[in-house]
Parts: C-alpha cells; structure tokens; sequence
C-alpha cells in the first residue's frame, strides 16, 4: 500500500473561520424548514458581500457554489451591484429545492422501513402458520430444515419460532417473563465510562445471560445493583491505589527497601496511566495511638501487604485480622513471608497463615514464601504487587504490557467516545460527588418534597425548569440525589442525566464542560458517536438541538438535574436553552441558593426547602450523641432546644455539624465546655470556625497545628484539590500517620472529602470558614499560590507532565495575574496537549484570551515551538512524541475554525508515523481519520473519502472488522454520506458500525456483570436470615434473580458445561420467598404468582418440565382470577406455558396457548395505539411504583 500523505497536498489561501453548523458534528445537519425573511436575507447577503468582497479564501468558493451552503456563507463576488430582491429570490429556490429533495428522501425512507416492517409481519404469520398446522409429536415433517438438524428441539429454536429470542428486541412482544426488557443495558452498556445516576438504563437490549427474567424483579435487582457499583474498581478509593504496608521489627529492612526502590516506580506506572499510588505506613504503634485511623486506613486500601518472618507482634493481629479474615469485598491482599533454614515461625504467624489459606477463593491472599537474599524477596513482591495493581485494581487484560507502553494512549483501554476528548476523572469526580451527597443516613423530613418532584415529571408538556432553591446547607443535594436513587428503583426506563456543581472557579463549575458532559451522556444512550464541536459558544447554542434531537431517540423520559447551578459563572448568559421550550420527554431540575437566584428565573416553579423544624433538628443531634453513647441531661436538652429555634440554627448542614461536634466533645470529656460554645454559634460558618479551632487544640504539638493551617490553605487555593501523594512532597518532614490521622479528623467533621483522588472542601461553608480564620490577608492567599506554583513548576523541569500539572499551574498563573509566566506555561507543549486531549478546550482558550492572543497568534506560537522541538528529536520514541503533537495541534486548529492552517500539522504527523512507525500501522489511521475530518468540515467530501476508507482499510488489518476502532472509521464515513445526502450508503455503513459497537460493549458488559452480581449475590446472602417478612421475601427474590444471572454468565464464560452451577443455589430461595409471600399476601395474591414464574423459570432452565408446569398453571389461574383473563401478566404466563408443552412434544397444546397469548398481546396493542405500555406489578411485594401517573403517559398525551 502506498503512502497516505502522498493523497492530499496542504491548501494555500487564507486561513478560513468555519462559520455556525460547518463543524458541530450531526446537530447541525437537523433538516429544518426555513422561512424566508427580507430582513435575515438581506443581512445574510450583506456578510456573504463582505466576505467575498475582501477576497474568497480557498474554502469560501466550495460553500456558496456547492448549493449546499449556509446562510450567511460566502459567495464569489462579481463585482457588479446585484438588487436585494433578486438576491432573496435566489436563495428562496435554493431554499425551497433543497427541502424538496429532503423531503423525498424521507419519504423514500419511510417506504423502505414500511417494507421491512411488512416483510417481518409476513415472517412471523409463516411460522405461527407452521406451528399450527404440525398435527402431533410424530410428524416433524412441517418444521422447517434448521429446525429438525440432529433431531432434537431445543430451547433457543423454540424461542426462534416464537420470536422470543433471549436478549433480542422482539417486535410482536416487549416484556414478560421469558422477554429480555429495555432496562437490561442499564448495567452492561457503558461499564468503563462514567456510570451513577446517569447511567440508570438504556433503550438498547443485550443478547445472552439475562433472558427470562419478571421484570419487576429486573428492575428491582438492576437499582440494587447501581446502587452498590461506583464508576471505577472497588479496590481503588477515589482514583487512587493505596497500598498499606504491615511490616515487624524483622521485616522493617524489606519494607525500606520496598518503599526506596520499589514504590517509585509503580507511582510513575500509577500517575502514567492518571491514577494516584500511595505507600502507605505506621511506625510500630506500642501504644496503639492510631488504632482507628489504621483501621480507617485498611477499609480504604486497595491491596494489603504483610512482611512478616518468624514472630507476629499482638499489637499487629488486629490489623491483620482486618485486613485478611475480614476482607468482605475480596479486595487483593499479600503476605511475603520470609523463611530461614532452621528456624520455625511462631504459632502466631503459622495460625495466620493457616486462617488466609483456609479463605475461600474470593478472599484468599497471595502469599510468596521466600528464603534466601532479602532483596530478591522484595523484587518478587514488587513483580507480584504490580501485576495485582496492573489486572485485579486496575483491570488491565494483558497484564504483560511494560509500564512505558501502559502509558501510551492507544494502549490503555478506553469508551470510544468518536472524535469527542473526555476527561475520564471529571466523571469520577461526579460519580464520588453523587455517593457522597446521598450518604446521610438522616431523611431530614425531605418526604414531603419527594411528591412535588415526582409531580414534574408527571406533568404534561410544555412545562419550565423546576427551580430547588433554598439557603447554603439547606440540603438540596442531599434532597436531589436520594430523589435520584428513588426515581431509579420506580421509573426504570426513565434516563436521569445529573451534574453537581462544586465550589466557584472549580472545573465542575465551567459550563461548556458541563453542556458537553451532558450532551455526552444523550449520545452514549442513543448509541451515536457523531462529531461534537469543542468550540464554547458553538457547543452551547446546538446543545438544544443535540437534545432535542437524541431525546426523540430514547423511549422513556429524560431527567436534567444540575445541582448547584448558581455556581457556574455568568449562568444566565451560558445556560440560555433552560428558558427555550424543552423536547416533550425531558424535565429539568436545578438548584440554586436564595440569595444568588438570577431574577429571571424567579418566575419557574419553585420548591423551597425550609428550615427544619426544631422538633426535627434536637432529635437528629441527640440522634448522633447516642450512636457514640453520649447522653444529654434534661437541662442541656432544653437549652438545646431553645437554641435551634431561627432559621440559621435548624439549618440541615449546621445541625449536622452540631450534632458531630457535640459528640466529639463527649468522647474527650469536654462536653460542657464545648455545647457552651457552640450555643455561641448563630451560624454554619461560625461553627466550622470553632471546629477548626477545636481540632487544632486536640493537635499534639504546634508542628502539627501549624502543618494543618498550612494544609488547609492550600487546599483552599488550589483550582480542584491537593492529593495526599502532593502534600507528602510538599511537607517531606511529615510522616503519613500524621497525615492520614489529620485527614481523619477533617474528614469526620465535614471539612475535608475526596474527589477522584484529591482531598478537597465538603461544603462552600467550609471553604469559606478557614478563609475567615487563617487567611484574611491577600498577601497570606498570594503566598500559598506562590507555594504550589514552585511545587508544580518544578515539576515541568522534571519533564513531570500530569493531567495535576496542567490542571493547577496555568490556572494559578491566571490567579496570580501573571501573564508572561502563563505564556510561557501554555507553550510547553505537553501542558497544552494534556488540557486539550482531556477535553479541556474552553480552558485552554481562555488562558489565551488572557495572555491577550487571538487564533492566529495563537497558532503561529505553537508552531515555532513545535518547529523548534522538532529540531532536537532523535530517536524512534521522540519521534512518535512528536506526531501525536502535531496532531494535537491540528485537531487544536481545527476546532478553532483554522482549516486551512489545521491541514499542515496533520500532514506532518501523518508523514512521520508513516516514516517511524509503517504506512499501514494503527496510528497511521489514526491520523488519515484526523486529516479527513478537516476536510469535511472543509466540505472537500472526495478528499475526505479517500482517508476514511484507507484509514478503514488499515483498521481493518490491525484491528480486525469487529474491532470499536473499525466501528469509528464506518461512522465517519456514514456521516460523510449523509451530508452528501447518500442516505443508502450512509444506513449501510451506520448498521455496520451499530452492529460491532453493540457487539463489544455486551462483550465486556457481561464480563463486568458478572463481577457485579456476584458482588451483590455475596451482600444478599448476609440478609436471608431475617424474619418472614415481605421485605425479606423480596430480598430471597432479589437473590434469586442474581443467582439465575450469574449462572448463565458462568455459562456463557465458559465456566461450566454441565450442570446448573447457581440455579440449585436459586431455587431454595424462589421455594421461601413463595412460602412468605403466601402468609403475607395469601395464597391468590398476584406477588405469589410471581414468585411462582420465577421458580417455574428456574425449573425450565434445568429441565425439570413435571416440576415447572403445575407452578405455571397455579400462577396463571391466579393472574387471571385477580387481574383478569386479558391482562399482560396473563399473556406473559401463556407464553412460558407454550414454550414448555412445545419442548413436551405437545405441539397443539403449544400452538394453542400461544395463540391466545398473541390475542392478549394485540388487543392490548390496539388499545393503546400500536405501543405497549410499561407494565409494573400490581401487588405490594414486587414493585416500589410510586402513587403517581406514569410520565409516559402524560407525554404521549403532550405529543398528540
């Protein structure tokens, strides 16, 4: 194959400004009809005079003589003066052509799919025909070939003939027992990305494993589920791989070793691939001083390591106990145990050991016994420590990969996002926000507001934003996010898209970020990958489009929550598309402070959060002094209760906080001096003032004191946070027991929390508190910036480029005021990368704005630089460095609109990839792909062809035809087509692409799935022991239903061939949840009947048919005396019952009861106009439905 570079040549001209829509990805191709106006003509006309009188550039020619253009586009000028009138008369036929050919080819679309529906109708009459007319078991002869091969009938054959495939979407049925349900993806689409609230569920079913289950009891074991799974490994805690370190006198010289040369490297390995690594130790603790902080320290750690040799203090078994025997999330562990020739451990040591081997296999540690050079020891456990961190934390595959190649971008799995750049941590930051918000074990009387949002999602379109408003720390978040959790578990089909602003300036608070993030979210659940513009103002004026259009693609509604919104700067101005008319299937929801409320949006409906009562805010205190055995008298009760009468004392954040400090004060003995003093305290800020004076005062020494001054400054104005890994090098004196015991603290009074990896401020009250106390002075603010842009500038001259780096220090500089130094700063080329291929583009252009340059200036700058960096690359290495910048530069240029100026560093980078590496490498592709994607925009779509299809042809290769890669490039050309209005070959390469997307998400959704149920299997098997309660019975089902899933993953793994692996664990449970549901209920109940499906179920899948069919016919008498003889759950029932007399060999009995199965579905289908609706249980055991109308149906109502 010949080189690609030599296709395409750079275009001369002037540099082109791509005007609204050229760019933005598949927004901008939304055909709409356009009315002609005199007036947005002439205007129109005026700017297309102006651009083509100063000259057309090489581009301007293609978009006002391809008829295909915008308004507002450039058109060669003549030179002669032209009336108006004419001018707007041309453009109207223009206009009026182009709709007519838009229409026709909708029209011809339509036809064609109503050719496709008619020829699926007429499959499945032939086959029901052919069911019917078979006269017995003995005669076979009228089943088609496929159907008799080796003789048998088996059970996916039946489903075949019945249209009721496991997993596949079946036209003729949705729902049902046996039918696999919308909310199927919600755990398996998007395992990698980011995956909270947002991620609930999706119209898109997966094949396999999770057939055949009620869907009640689906929607009920998914929301379970989400509940328990955060976004990133269990094993990790916020972002980071913490590695506690156990060590004896003995052992100390291995674990000094382990940390000197050993524990270096796997941070680099750890920060290469954008994860914190700690190493994290106590000294030999006699006296037991940080017994509970060590405690805290093991519960967060990803992977435990035991240096143990002959003898095992008592001081240390407790920790060893923690961290080995009661190890309940199976999170790695390590013992190195060195033996000596001669000498034998103590019975301490040998009964540990005996105890970790005797684990099962999910908890058991890895333990390497080494005698010999202690050196060669601690490399072992290094091998095996960065293998562990590599395949069971991280979740690498190929756990082989040196670290070097780790950190290559194409080596390190991610989402394929398309042509969009996303910063993974900026959706774990939200994940750990969720979690954090929705962790209050106190409801605080938020029942009541619970109605008032459910009945906007009710409510018929059109209908404006709802307004949560109340004072800071009233607790909106806390409110939204358990709201959140409960829409899950009763609207499973409905998509709920959540953002949680953090404090000003912060990244979560910029709003192109955040309207990307959601647009993000609306093409993963509508499986589309287009293009989507980086540009701010762009994005925010097509976010109404892009929504409008991705919510027409999802089938239930969609839920906007932004939390906090008062946060984002000059909100009203960026977040405009809040006050346009929303899609018919989508609510908003924001909250926002009183005080900051912008005046126009005073006007939406509001819900206020009050004060709690003080009823409420004495007994959630006294609540927290008894959880640590602190009693008040009845004289400290009643000033309690005077105390929180105003509205600032009942405020849910400072009650909290009340109650926290007041039972600290009883643990040391100071209660009376303390409860003094907080009745001081008319406020939060107030408070958190006195608790950080209280916790200073509890310090041991003013080294101490004065370290967590220091730290909370920092922390303080810093743009996101500081690690714990930071902080160490800041303060390399410090010792991680002080560290860790000072975190302790702060994080137990509300100060401080974790955010993907960095300690940060829980609340703005708190932020603002230690501003108050320790920095009233600008110039003591000035001096703490000062002190991590020293930390982060020496970390550029160490060639330390980290996503930390560039997030801090060109944003310092900007704080700082300091313009050359961020100038300087911007054109380090690896600082501007890491913040543009982390999606960080608006950033980016605003740093520029500050220093003062425009797009061109900007421009020339990089490429000096990039021409003077290329003068001293030596090496294959330096090399393929130095093509992934010029293409970061060009991919840079061409979100700027710099098309013409964007080509020539993308050439660049092709021609040296295809020089370093080999013309038909992956990366190769990568850079025809980029190169195109100018050139589309560009509109040269025969330029742009030639790229995608050579790129194609490389992935391809590489790759293979169902790689996510090839996918990409089959997109690429699918939307290439479609602007050229070939509608048939865009379909053709849009299905192909769909297809191998769907293929390997169920790929790795099901490995991910597996280790998600058998998480939760392992938490429900800690709950069957209660009473025979309903509760518990929807547990053991819940259970069951996890059982059964998990079974069929193993299955599907290739676990096990024969037998029924979790069924026979399964089945027990179905037996008691229908034994407690009789007594609850009593025996006619329709929850019984469910029960009863399942059990059949179970029986079906490992055979047992004698078993199975007295249960279904029991169910099914019970659905039809208490629902009816027509109802779903009765069509549902004799459709298991068909598919059993079929395997039974009763073929007419099947074709019988599948018949009136199919009467039940149509007449319920013509009631409702053609779409069934979302059926729930109707019994109290099953569902947690809520009181209210189904949202769907009041959106269909909106839609006619």
């Amino acid at each position: 194959m010949g080189t690609a570079s030599s296709l395409v040549s750079p275009a001369g001209g002037e540099v082109i400004e791509d005007t609204y829509g050229a760019g933005g990805g598949e927004a901008c191709e939304i055909p709409v009809e356009v009315k002609p106006k005199a007036r947005l003509l002439r205007n129109s006309f005026r700017r297309g005079a102006g651009a083509a009188a100063a000259g057309a550039g090489p581009g301007s020619l293609p978009r006002g003589a391809g008829g295909g253009g915008l308004l507002g586009a450039s058109f060669k000028s003549t030179g002669s003066s032209v009336p108006e009138l004419e001018y707007a008369a041309a453009e109207y036929e223009r206009l009026k052509k182009e709709y007519e050919i838009f229409r026709v080819s909708k029209n011809q679309e339509l036809l064609s799919m109503g050719r496709r529906e008619a020829k699926l109708d007429t499959e499945n009459k032939r086959l029901r025909a052919e069911l019917q007319v078979s006269p017995g078991p003995g005669a076979h002869q009228g089943w088609p070939r496929h159907i008799k091969e080796e003789g048998c009938f088996s059970m996916s054959k039946v489903q075949r003939l019945f249209a009721i495939a496991a997993g596949t979407q079946c036209e003729y049925w949705t729902g049902g027992a046996l039918g696999s349900e919308p909310s199927i993806g919600s755990m398996i689409q998007l395992q990698q990305s980011f995956r909270g609230p947002e991620f609930a569920h999706s119209s898109i079913d997966v094949e396999g494993p999770f057939a055949n289950v009620n869907r009640d009891d689906w929607d009920i074991a998914v929301a379970s589920l989400l509940q328990v799974t955060p976004l990133f490994s269990h094993s990790l805690w916020s972002n980071t791989v913490r590695c506690y370190l156990i060590y004896t006198d003995e052992t100390e010289p291995e674990m000094d070793l382990f940390l000197k040369d050993y524990a270096p490297k796997l941070k680099r390995m750890c920060e290469t691939m954008g994860y914190f690594f700690h190493a994290v130790y106590f000294p030999i603790d006699v006296e037991n001083q940080y017994l509970t902080v060590r405690k805290w320290e093991i519960e967060k750690s990803s992977l435990v390591i035991l240096f143990i040799h002959l003898t095992l203090p008592s001081l240390l078994l407790e920790d060893c106990e923690e961290a080995f025997l009661r190890n309940a999330e199976g999170k790695p562990r390590l013992i190195y145990h060195r033996l000596e020739d001669g000498k034998v451990s103590s019975n301490s040591v040998q009964h540990l050991i005996d105890q970790v081997s005797d684990l099962n296999k999910t908890n058991k540690a890895k333990i390497i016994d080494h005698s010999g050079d202690p050196a060669e020891g601690v490399y072992k456990t290094y091998i095996c420590v960065e293998k562990i961190i590599k395949q069971d934390i991280l979740g690498f595959e190929n756990i082989d990969l040196e670290t070097k190649d780790l950190g290559r971008e194409d080596s390190i799995p991610e989402d394929d996002f398309g042509d969009v750049l996303w910063d993974i941590h900026d959706e774990q930051e939200q994940m750990e926000t969720f979690q954090q918000a929705s962790n209050s074990d106190h409801e605080l009387g938020f029942e009541k507001y619970y109605q008032r949002l459910n009945d906007l999602v009710a409510a018929p379109a059109p209908i404006p934003p709802l307004l949560v408003s109340g004072g800071p720390g009233s607790g909106k978040s806390l409110l939204l996010s358990k709201w959140i959790q409960l829409q899950q578990k009763n609207s499973p089909n409905t998509l709920i898209l959540s953002h949680f602003v953090g404090r000003p300036m912060s990244t979560s608070s910029e709003s192109s970020l955040i309207i990307k993030r959601l647009s993000l979210k609306l093409m993963q659940h509508s499986w589309s990958v287009s293009a989507l513009t980086l540009d701010p103002a762009k994005l925010l004026e097509e976010f109404p489009r892009w929504l409008e259009k991705l919510s027409a693609r999802h089938q239930g509604s969609i839920i906007i929550i932004i939390d906090s919104i008062d946060q984002v700067q000059q909100v009203e101005k960026h977040m405009k598309w809040l006050i346009d008319p929303l899609p018919v299937n989508v609510r908003v929801i924001v909250s926002v402070n009183v005080e900051t409320c912008p005046p126009a949006w005073r006007l939406w409906p509001t819900l206020h959060l009050d004060p709690l009562n003080p009823k409420d805010a004495k007994s959630i205190i006294i609540a927290e002094c008894q959880s640590v055995d602190i009693k008040l008298n009845k004289e400290q009760e009643k000033k309690l209760e005077r105390h929180c009468r105003s509205a600032t004392t009942c405020n849910a954040l400072y009650v909290t906080l009340f109650g926290k400090m007041i039972a600290r004060a009883g643990r040391a003995g100071s209660l009376d001096k303390i409860l003094h003093q907080c009745f001081q305290c008319q406020d939060t800020v107030s408070l958190y003032r006195l608790v950080l004076r209280s916790i200073q005062e509890s310090m041991a020494n003013d080294v101490d004191k004065e370290l967590m001054k220091q730290i909370l400054c920092l922390i303080n104005v810093s743009h996101n946070g500081l690690s714990e890994s930071e902080l160490m090098e800041l303060y390399p004196e410090m010792s991680w027991a002080v560290l860790t015991s000072l975190i302790h603290s702060l994080h137990k009074m509300c100060l401080l929390t974790y955010g993907c990896g960095l300690l940060r401020f829980q609340h703005l009250q708190a932020w603002e508190a230690v501003r108050l106390e320790y920095m009233e002075c600008p110039t003591i603010i000035s001096s703490y910036k000062q002190k991590l842009i020293n930390y982060f500038t020496l970390q550029l001259s160490q060639d330390r480029v980290t996503w930390r780096s560039a997030d801090e220090l060109p944003w310092l500089f900007q704080q700082q005021g300091s313009k050359q130094k961020l100038h300087d700063c911007l054109l380090n080329l690896f600082v501007s990368q890491n913040l543009y291929k982390r999606g960080h583009f608006a950033e980016l252009l605003s740093y520029w704005q500050f220093v003062g340059k425009d797009k061109s200036a900007m421009a020339t700058e990089y490429f000096d630089s990039l021409k003077q960096y290329e003068k001293n690359c030596e090496g294959e290495e330096n090399m393929i460095c130095l093509a992934d910048l010029y293409e970061t530069l060009g991919r840079f240029l061409k979100d700027l609109g710099l098309l013409s100026q964007a080509v020539v560093p993308l050439q660049r980078s092709l021609e040296i990839r295809e020089t370093a590496l080999d013309p038909d490498h992956p990366r190769v592709a990568q850079s025809l792909h980029q190169l195109a994607s100018v050139y589309v925009q560009w509109k040269k779509f025969g330029n742009a062809e030639q790229l995608y299809k050579q790129a194609l042809e490389i992935s391809e290769n590489a790759y293979g035809a169902d790689h996510p890669h090839t996918a990409r490039e089959l997109e690429a050309l699918a939307t290439l087509y479609q602007k050229q209005n070939k509608y048939e070959q865009a379909e053709h390469f849009r299905k192909k692409s769909l297809k191998i997307r769907q293929k390997a998400t169920r790929r790795k959704g099901n490995l991910y799935g597996f280790a998600l149920l058998r998480r939760r299997a392992l938490q429900l098997e800690e709950l069957t022991l209660g009473k025979d309660t309903p509760d518990n019975a929807r547990t053991l089902n819940e259970l069951g239903v996890l059982y059964y899933l998990q079974n069929n993953l193993d299955i599907l793994r290739g676990y096990k061939c024969l037998g029924y692996g979790k069924l026979d664990k399964a089945v027990p449970l179905y037996e008691l949840a229908v034994e407690i549901r009789q007594k609850s209920f009593g025996p006619k109940h329709p929850s019984v009947a469910t029960a009863l499906v399942n059990l059949a179920v179970l029986y079906s899948q490992m055979k047992k048919h004698v078993e199975a069919l007295p249960l279904y016919e029991r169910a099914l008498k019970i659905y039809e005396d208490s629902l009816g003889r027509m109802h779903p759950r009765v069509g549902e029932t004799l459709k298991n019952l068909a598919v059993l007399s079929y395997e039974e060999g009763d073929f007419e009995k099947a074709a019988e009861l599948y018949k009136r199965a199919m009467e039940i579905k149509e007449a319920e289908t013509s009631l409702l106009g053609g779409k069934a609706p979302s059926r729930h249980s109707s019994s109290g055991g099953d569902t947690f439905s809520l009181k209210t109308h189904s949202p769907n149906v009041f959106l269909q109502q909106g839609q006619r």
